[in-house]
């Protein structure tokens, strides 16, 4: 069997301008090569009223357990303003050892290292005692509401069983190598709205000003030291992401004003539990008499996978591979590991992901090429654990 070469599916995955939604021949292509490596592959597309069509893959080598997953997502951000880049976005140039690209790091240079790993090792050893599988999705920098939230419920439908999941996002700050994720902090969406009673300026005390109600409102976020952070997360952090007075008159005093902000939390709270405690905070910081709403949208709850058999394979091989050894962090973003930790163990490893989202985001194919001999080694240590 003929090893593939990470870079070049790399570059012809960054080929397929698939923005979310788009599929864009994305999971075409990659769902020809796994079949050509002997996967088994299914389409699983979704839709829910008023969102749009999203395609999906899951593809499984092998039918006996245990079953290695690698999960992923062959949709891209925007290219922003496509002048600003140095080449085409899509055209996946390589220059100076760095291969440039929309996904480049985010995240179809892993996808491509861990399918190249399998080849290297159906090539070199042979089938292993059990399944591996990928599960891929199309809309994890969209909503996230067709993807893999949908898919695992509808593969366990399927009688589908995931024992262990490697989730490629990019997680290395700098160096391949560095930093896995063990966990993931929840992020909690909150839409304030105030009103009062609309007056003029000169007569302050004949009306209620809605933007100084939200202002101490907003004031009472901002200093809340939310938690002193858990033995694996950082403190809990709120951002206010954007305030809004409708009122273009300089002496009138408005009646509406709205506000959105956003925390990320850790493990020692929920969502339900915040929305308690906001609700109590913004109560007493409004004031007597205050007329507001607060709307709460979790998109997920934190997380943590203990250290155990995934995060001791991920530093094992990247000691071998890089010389590195991996932090273990719950810092950053969100991911999709945040539906799959409902069904498995789970942990992300993939790309340093500094440029992801920007301008000319770039890996260098060094890094690629590493990251596929990372992932041998996890497949071939893992199945050798299991098999004994």
């Amino acid at each position: 069997m003929t090893e593939i070469d990470p870079i070049a599916l790399t570059q012809d995955l960054i080929r397929c301008p698939s923005v979310t939604p788009a599929e864009a021949g994305a999971l075409d292509l990659l769902q020809g090569v796994l079949e050509e490596l002997g996967f088994v592959c299914h389409r699983l597309p979704f839709q829910e009223d008023g969102t749009d069509r999203v395609d999906n893959l899951y593809a499984r080598l092998g039918t006996e357990a245990p079953n290695l997953c690698f999960a992923g997502h062959t949709d891209v951000v925007p290219v922003g303003q496509a002048a600003s880049w140095s080449t085409d976005p899509f055209a996946a140039t390589v220059r100076d050892g760095m291969l440039i690209g929309r996904g480049a790091s985010d995240m179809k240079g892993a996808i491509a290292a861990w399918v190249a790993a399998v080849s290297r090792r159906l090539a070199s050893v042979g089938p292993v005692p059990g399944s591996i599988s990928l599960l891929i999705t199309g809309d994890e920098e969209g909503p996230s509401v067709n993807g893999t939230k949908k898919m695992l419920p509808a593969l366990a439908e399927l009688g589908e069983r995931i024992d262990h999941c490697i989730t490629g996002e990019p997680t290395n700050p700098t160096a391949l190598g560095t930093m896995m994720k063990i966990g993931r902090r929840g992020s909690l969406n909150g839409y304030i709205t105030a009103r009062g009673v609309q007056g003029h300026t000169g007569y302050p005390h004949l009306a209620d000003n809605a933007a100084h109600r939200l202002t101490r409102m907003l004031a009472s976020l901002v200093d809340w030291r939310i938690d002193e952070g858990s033995e694996h997360f950082e403190p809990s952090v709120l951002s206010v992401t954007r305030i809004e007075v409708d009122n273009e008159a300089t002496n009138v005093v408005p009646a509406l004003a709205t506000a959105r902000f956003n925390i990320r939390y850790n493990d020692l709270h929920t969502g339900a539990s915040l929305e308690d405690a906001l609700r109590a905070r913004l109560t007493e910081a409004a004031g007597d008499g205050a007329d507001f709403d607060l709307d709460i949208v979790v998109s997920g709850e934190s997380f943590l996978t203990p250290p155990g058999l995934l995060s001791d394979l991920l530093v094992e091989a990247c000691e071998a591979v890089t010389g590195n050894r991996p932090e273990l962090s719950t810092t950053g973003g969100t991911s999709d590991s945040r539906f799959i930790k409902d069904y498995c163990p789970v942990v992300d490893f993939g790309l340093v992901g500094k440029t992801m989202h920007q301008v000319d985001e770039r890996v260098e194919t060094a890094d690629i090429t590493s990251l596929r001999d990372i992932y041998v080694q996890v497949i071939d240590r893992y199945f050798e654990k299991a098999a004994s």
